[in-house]
């Protein structure tokens, strides 16, 4: 039985620093933000204020993970606490979209009955928004988006970027026309983005939890390919799947011929793991066939050796 533990840990310290950098960013225009969209009565700027606080919240959830996930295994969680990342990540998804729906109900009666807008300070506001954004984008950017984790806490900032653009454009179509249903319009453009980002996001927190093999990797065609390694005959209980992001791990109940080396055969499927698949994780029990034929309870289908 092989067991490679090839741990893809972040870059954590690095992490750190630069979500510490846009999450200060984010919180110190927030505040801004709200006293101005309550000024002038904006709704397209209060709910870029309420996606920030969500922003702030999620880029604090993203480093308390972190430094969570960052701990070594204890007790009876063998694999630490990883996948601390991914609770972070689904909650960020759904926060946006149980945000667009708030925004959606408030944007659809502003429709209706649009309360006057100060298109000035709307544009001024988010065009100061836009540089503050652009910022924390790139500071997060500079993170390791690999981490689901991040990616996460990034796309709330990303998506609220794209939000304060929208208000710009709504406030400067407030200033020339006096069309303050623009600023309802800008905010059903936000919540598009957010419904967009937080379904991607609940999706592959969700694969993850159920143990899905990685995006874009197919189980059939690895096992099609384990089954050609020189001396196995049949490979069958192939699971594959992610700790957390970035960190895929395989398990395999393998067959040998009768005459073959099964530490040779394990070490083969072990360096075709690391090296085609990026899969460092292992965990292969391997046996010759007259000695246990099958598992007792195997998942999934068996791939022979052809011919």
């Amino acid at each position: 039985m092989g067991h490679d533990h090839d741990h893809h840990g972040p870059r954590e310290d690095a992490d750190r620093r630069w979500l510490s950098l846009a999450l200060a960013l984010i919180v110190g225009f927030m505040a801004v933000e709200v006293v101005v969209g309550l000024l002038v009565g904006s709704l397209a700027l209060l709910s870029d204020a309420a996606h920030m606080l969500s922003d702030a919240a999620a880029i604090a959830l993203a480093l308390f993970a972190t430094r969570l996930a960052a701990r070594p295994p204890s007790g009876g969680y063998t694999f630490g606490l990883k996948r601390a990342e991914i609770l972070s990540a689904q909650a960020n998804g759904l926060t946006l979209l149980l945000l667009s729906v708030w925004i959606i109900y408030e944007a659809v009666n502003r429709l209706v009955s649009p309360p006057p807008v100060g298109g000035g300070a709307v544009l001024a506001t988010a065009l100061v928004g836009v540089a503050v954004n652009l910022v924390a984008v790139w500071a997060m950017g500079k993170a390791n988006r690999a981490s689901l984790n991040i990616e996460g806490a990034f796309q709330h900032v990303l998506t609220d970027l794209f939000a304060f653009v929208a208000a710009a454009v709504a406030g400067l179509v407030v200033l020339l026309t006096g069309f303050d249903r623009a600023d309802a319009i800008a905010s059903l453009v936000v919540a598009a983005l957010m419904i967009r980002s937080g379904v991607q996001l609940v999706r592959d927190s969700g694969r993850i939890f159920m143990e899905a093999a990685p995006s874009g990797m197919d189980p059939a065609t690895l096992g099609r390919e384990l089954s050609g390694v020189p001396g196995v005959v049949e490979l069958h209980d192939l699971h594959v799947w992610q700790v957390t992001s970035g960190y895929p791990a395989l398990s395999a109940h393998v067959l040998v011929d009768r005459e073959g080396d099964c530490h040779a055969v394990r070490a083969a499927i072990e360096t075709r793991l690391r090296e085609r698949w990026e899969i460092g994780h292992t965990t292969l029990q391997v046996d010759h066939c007259e000695d246990d034929p099958h598992c007792v309870d195997s998942h999934g289908a068996a791939y022979r050796a052809a011919g």
